[in-house]
């Protein structure tokens, strides 16, 4: 089960192809990228929601100019990611990776290979690292989430934080973590794997740590390895699409799955592999494990903070309403996890905001009005595939019809459906198929 050599030829090429190119479009535009042209939109973030944005804009209208800005030089997509950990068949690292530059260069739109490092409102301009200050007549937020391990554990050092995370990694985030879970899991021996869900708050993806927990379970069973998944939950059973992921995991993996609700991790031990939680009654208990994933207390990227403008607690952007526009200022629109509406975390979520803020986008650009409510209720506006078995290959899905609610944001409702070929089930290897299908084509739609 070694990581194919192959792959990571590719993904060193994909890398090396990715740091290069944006660096020649930054050589030709960097002029240009600093003025606005009355309809010029900056977007930050080059994920689902991002990419999505870039393309969409430029379809419904050719005079709008448009910059991406990403401090990654590559893509790595986290959707079914975890069908990569759990061993299934055909799956490669090179299946994830996308290159920036391709699709910049197809539909017109300006590519940065730059972290930002300040965003002035006032004068219209995000400051970033390589490009220096880009002007902007609107400004597209799409950055993502960031962990909070200081707020889950006030009393842990800068130092402890850094290698937990990497020695325990949480594979929320696009990059390096899915490749160090993939390892650890490759050179493991008999033992146990943690899986520990965020304790409290909105988190990216809701069904991310039970696919991961069914997947490496798969990956236990497959190669044959002695040890249990142990999945350290503060919630009691109650989690998104709880009943099908119970269902496959008590009739697929039974020997090789310990549910463990209400238990609320309190320290973690990369050196001795251990981790430390205390149960409903608050007993302590310290679990030995052989590979660890950590999921910490989400937070919204620093991001939103650094513009200025008005948001949560935890760092998520308050809305204007119906809209993708901020609250605070009308330049400025966010989309895809940075949000506060009431819509699950998720890519498919990410691309149907951005379709959605790109005609509001062009509509302000024009002078024009795009109603915020029109359209809704969307059904199956968000899709969310999960891989719970690899031998048959089989998957769950939920659907979420998305509306304006009474409290003046977006919401959705939830439907996990049994489909025509489960049997009775929640999982079939139809849906299985349907999963690996949506992927590829929002792959297809992102970077060809």
């Amino acid at each position: 089960m070694a990581m194919d050599r192959r792959d990571t030829f590719k993904l060193a090429g994909v890398a090396a192809a990715a740091a290069a190119l944006p660096t020649m479009t930054l050589a030709e535009e960097k002029a240009a990228a600093s003025k606005t042209t009355g309809k010029s939109v900056v977007i930050i973030g080059a994920g689902f929601g991002g990419l999505t944005m870039a393309k969409a804009l430029r379809k419904l209208d050719k005079d709008t100019h448009v910059t991406v800005i990403e401090k990654r030089s590559m893509h790595m997509a986290c959707p079914l990611s975890n069908g990569l950990l759990g061993g299934l068949d055909d799956m490669s690292l090179s299946m994830f990776v996308g290159d920036y530059g391709e699709p910049a260069m197809k539909h017109g739109y300006n590519f940065v290979n730059s972290e930002v490092t300040g965003i002035d409102r006032k004068a219209k301009e995000v400051h970033t690292t390589t490009a220096g200050a880009v002007g902007y007549d609107i400004l597209v937020l799409s950055p993502g989430i960031a962990y909070d391990y200081e707020k889950q554990f006030p009393t842990w050092s800068k130092e402890k934080i850094a290698h937990v995370a990497a020695a325990c990694p949480a594979a929320l985030m696009p990059g390096n973590e899915h490749v160090a879970l993939k390892k650890q899991l490759e050179n493991m021996d008999d033992g146990n794997v943690i899986i520990v869900p965020p304790a409290s708050g909105k988190f990216r993806c809701p069904p991310a740590p039970y696919e991961r927990t069914a997947m490496i379970a798969n990956y236990l069973k497959k190669e044959g390895i002695k040890g249990k998944v142990i999945v350290l939950d503060t919630r009691p059973g109650k989690f998104a699409k709880a009943k099908a992921f119970k269902e496959s995991w008590s009739e697929t993996f039974a020997d090789f799955i310990e549910y463990r609700g209400e238990s609320t991790v309190t320290d973690v031990d990369p050196v001795a592999k251990t981790i430390t939680y205390e149960d409903a009654d608050d007993k302590s208990h310290t679990e030995k494990y052989e590979v660890c994933s950590f999921m910490p207390i989400n937070k919204c990227s620093p991001v939103i903070a650094m513009a200025g403008i008005e948001h949560n607690g935890a760092g998520y952007a308050m809305m204007d309403g119906y809209s993708f526009k901020s609250k605070t200022d009308s330049s400025v629109y966010v989309i895809g996890d940075a949000v506060t509406h009431k819509i699950p975390p998720s890519g498919q979520t990410a691309i149907w905001g951005a379709h959605r803020a790109a005609k509001q986008i062009v509509a302000q650009l024009n002078g024009k009005v795009e109603d915020p409510k029109g359209g809704l209720p969307a059904k199956a506006a968000n899709v969310c595939f999960s891989m719970v078995n690899g031998a048959p290959e089989e998957a769950i899905m939920v659907t979420h019809t998305f509306s304006a609610d009474e409290s003046g944001v977006l919401k959705g409702a939830g439907n996990v459906p049994k489909p025509k070929d489960g049997n009775g089930k929640f999982r079939s290897t139809g849906t299985a198929k349907a999963t690996r299908e949506w992927f590829a084509g929002v792959m297809r739609e992102m970077f060809a």
